[in-house]
């Protein structure tokens, strides 16, 4: 190591050049103690998630420590966006096994970066030597009896996803060298992949307004199974609805629309809401740039996710998402 425990976390994490100047009133105590002192504000409920980025399995071992600090990030709070939540702490435990200094200088621009976007500080963690792995705790506020979750969703309500789906997993793929794309539309479906951006102010704006929520880590498929599981009720799904971006229809695959609903890591909200608030939703979005597409309504049957294309033709496939355990 290029420096000791300490000095890593003075230079890098507790003095880095961006970080230090993410300061909230209601951290009491931060990076420096044997634990963090924080006020929670009176009326809110905290919203805690918790994600490990390990080299190798979710990130290639070549990608750089500017996307990989970032990333480590971003894949929280779109679990607070998820929530609904406003992003207000979080912590790090890092393990290393080579780094320098120019790793770590860049690892921690990515990370500060994004957390000085959001207004999320740095209040504690650890750091130690062994294979490098990134776990992320963060911590944020939703008004009391207001957070979204995946048990909500009622029938006949509409399902809705944000952006456009696919491109990550499309990006994996131009990365592992199987698929092919022209300079500028890999340039593109692997930013998407290594720089996802967090729909923190949709989930906001979805407060009282989506019945159900949750963010597309695992695929659209899997991730949509989670709600319906947890709501005991099922789906019928437009396959052709399905928003894909321009860069991945570009392509020449007849696959598109199964790696959309399949691949991982996009980091889009799929959520759900009754069909009288769709007005209220897409102005809500427009407003803040995002694209909204509702792809389905949901239906009776407990768990039960139905894939139908144009012509209301139900079609005999069953995409399934990513399983950290899997056997295949």
């Amino acid at each position: 190591m290029s420096s000791s425990e300490f000095e890593i976390i003075r230079r890098f994490f507790a003095n880095h050049e961006i970080g230090k100047h993410i300061s909230r009133t209601d951290v009491v105590l931060g990076i420096g103690d044997d634990a963090a002192l924080l006020t929670p504000p009176t009326g809110q409920s905290l919203v805690v998630t918790s994600d490990t980025l390990v080299s190798g399995v979710h990130f290639p071992e070549n990608t750089s420590p500017e996307l990989i600090g970032y990333k480590s990030l971003a894949v929280n709070l779109s679990d607070l966006a998820s929530m609904g939540a406003e992003p207000a702490w979080f912590t790090l435990s890092i393990s290393l096994q080579d780094a320098s200094d120019d790793w770590l200088d860049q690892f921690a621009q990515g990370l500060f970066s994004l957390a000085r976007e959001h207004n999320i500080q740095l209040v504690g963690g650890d750091t130690t030597h062994g294979p490098l792995s990134i776990t992320i705790q963060a911590m944020g506020f939703v008004p009391e009896g207001e957070a979204l979750t995946r048990s909500g969703a009622k029938l006949e309500d509409a399902v809705y996803v944000t952006g456009n789906i696919g491109d990550a997993a499309a990006g994996l793929k131009i990365k592992q060298d199987q698929l092919s794309a022209s300079e500028v539309v890999a340039g593109e479906l692997v930013e998407r992949l290594e720089k996802p951006s967090p729909r923190v102010a949709v989930g906001l704006a979805l407060r009282g307004l989506a019945s159900a929520v949750i963010d597309i880590s695992d695929g659209l498929s899997a991730d949509l199974e989670h709600i319906l599981t947890a709501s005991n009720v099922g789906a019928d799904i437009s396959v052709d609805d399905v928003p894909l971006s321009d860069a991945l229809q570009s392509l020449a695959i007849d696959d598109a629309r199964q790696l959309a609903v399949s691949g991982g890591d996009d980091y889009e909200l799929c959520f759900t809401a009754p069909a009288e608030n769709q007005i209220k939703i897409q102005e809500k979005l427009k407003a803040l740039g995002c694209r909204c597409t509702r792809i389905g309504t949901i239906v009776s049957g407990s768990g039960v996710l139905r894939w139908f294309d144009a012509t209301g033709n139900e079609l005999n496939w069953s995409p399934t998402g990513y399983e950290h355990f899997s056997e295949t």
